[in-house]
């Protein structure tokens, strides 16, 4: 159906029945995102501080037929929280709604606003000595209500799992402008429909999360952090096997890292310390927590993984500060990446077998059609790879603009090939929105736009996103 814009007289009336400031202009932030690939336009920014005043602006908004784009730390890569080619939009955000609303220790449980950033939530969690897992390059502007919106994954995903697997319950508006009270603590609740399971991941497509039960968890005792330099993609994943057989569900991280994400960090960011003096072509970085023995656990891993040529140098972190040194490089390399700039970019999944023989094929792919560099790093753990095209020494990625379109389709179709899927933990966004058709299941695809239709039949809610108009 066809939307209105965000028009002045909609403004001042939707200004008139909201308290004072709750509307502004839309400054630049809310109009780009961080890899400058999209430039949107909004009419105006509401700015609610309560899921009352959401409900009102949601409601507002469908009587007037004006679309609404659900705003959290601004963080996405996929476009979904920009809109464009569409009449200017009301963009919610979220950023006053900061609460953590109530912790319960002993359940395990924190209910926090949706617009807390994470890192408030860890240090929560953190006050009553649990743990909230969601970690990300991100976390300290990223919020918690994105976080779901996007089921956003990071570097625990192996042990915790996505973020949808960290709620337990959600309270969010919906796009009539209900108020969905669904903040349930229950870990057993088989009462019908999953609504909370629908909202996650939905990116703000079928109504606006505005407060979340989070799981916690006990603080691992010891924890234990290494870098392993590894032959080979191959030995990475026969690590991986070793470190569960030893460590068991203990492993809560297991990166694989490339050389020129090591030399993009060192190009770029030389205060940053690199733990070999030389980048290995490919090293793990590797995570234990556990009540006992993490340390020896992987003293343990190391020397059997040597033993059957796996690895041929390594270094266990023998302080925090060591430990922090390592986490370090591994969340500078996406910065580095983005001061080098990227000519495509993909966060993908593949079944974990397949990922030695993917890269390989997808390495000679990419090698035919320029003299790039790849950098190929992320969450091997759960076969999640960032398989990053960057321009030759020297180059800019302006110089290959041209050729972006036609590497990522390439990238993909080989994902494909592999039964992999073209978004890991980014989502769609705008970006993918086109992918999504090509390549996703029809009767999944029509399903989601019958879902869709049921509770958004206007279409208000963040429009263009995931699903084609």
């Amino acid at each position: 159906m066809t939307l209105n814009a965000a028009t002045p007289a909609f403004v001042q009336a939707l200004a008139d029945s909201l308290p004072d400031d709750t509307l502004r202009a839309p400054e630049t932030q809310y109009l780009e995102e961080p890899r400058g690939r999209f430039f949107g336009e909004g009419g105006v920014v509401a700015l609610p501080r309560s899921v009352e005043e959401v409900a009102a602006v949601v409601k507002a908004c469908a009587a007037a037929r004006v679309g609404v784009v659900p705003y959290g730390g601004g963080t996405g890569l996929v476009g979904g929280q920009v809109a464009t080619g569409a009449p200017a939009p009301l963009i919610l955000s979220l950023q006053r709604m900061t609460a953590i609303r109530t912790v319960h220790a002993l359940e395990n449980v924190l209910v926090a606003d949706a617009g807390v950033i994470l890192v408030d939530v860890q240090s929560a969690a953190t006050a009553v000595d649990r743990l909230f897992p969601l970690s990300l390059g991100s976390e300290g502007s990223a919020r918690i209500g994105g976080n779901l919106s996007t089921n956003a994954g990071g570097v625990n995903v192996l042990r915790y799992g996505n973020t949808r697997d960290l709620c337990l319950g959600l309270e969010a508006v919906l796009p009539n402008g209900d108020i969905w009270h669904g903040l349930t603590r229950l870990r057993k609740d088989n009462t019908g429909y999953d609504l909370r399971n629908l909202m996650i991941g939905a990116e703000g497509t079928l109504g606006v999360i505005t407060g979340a039960a989070l799981k916690l968890f006990a603080r691992p005792k010891f924890v234990a952090t290494a870098m392993m330099v590894v032959t080979d993609p191959q030995a990475a994943l026969r690590l991986l096997a070793l470190a569960r057989g030893i460590a068991g569900e203990s492993v809560s991280a297991f990166e694989l890292l490339h050389a020129h994400g090591m030399e993009f960090v060192s190009e770029t960011l030389p205060d940053v310390r690199l733990p070999f003096p030389e980048a290995p072509e490919w090293s793990v970085l590797i995570e234990v927590g556990a009540a006992t023995a993490a340390q020896e656990q992987l003293e343990a891993l190391f020397e059997a993984a040597l033993n059957e040529g796996l690895v041929h140098d390594g270094l266990i972190a023998q302080s925090a500060r060591q430990r922090d040194e390592m986490w370090s490089l591994r969340e500078h390399i996406p910065v580095a990446n983005k001061a080098i700039g990227s000519v495509a970019s993909h966060d993908i999944s593949l079944p974990l077998e397949a990922l030695p023989e993917f890269i390989t094929e997808a390495d000679a792919m990419i090698a035919a059609k320029g003299p790039f560099r790849i950098n190929c790093f992320g969450h091997l753990g759960d076969g999640n790879l960032h398989y990053n095209i960057f321009p030759p020494k020297g180059g800019s990625r302006h110089d290959y603009d041209d050729l972006r379109h036609d590497l990522s389709a390439a990238v993909y179709e080989l994902v494909h090939q592999y039964e992999g899927s073209f978004s890991a933990e980014h989502g769609v966004g705008r970006l993918k929105v086109g992918t999504l058709e090509k390549y996703a299941d029809p009767a999944r695809l029509a399903a989601m736009r019958a879902i869709k239709d049921a509770l958004d039949p206007i279409g208000i809610m963040n429009p263009g996103a995931v699903l084609a108009r």
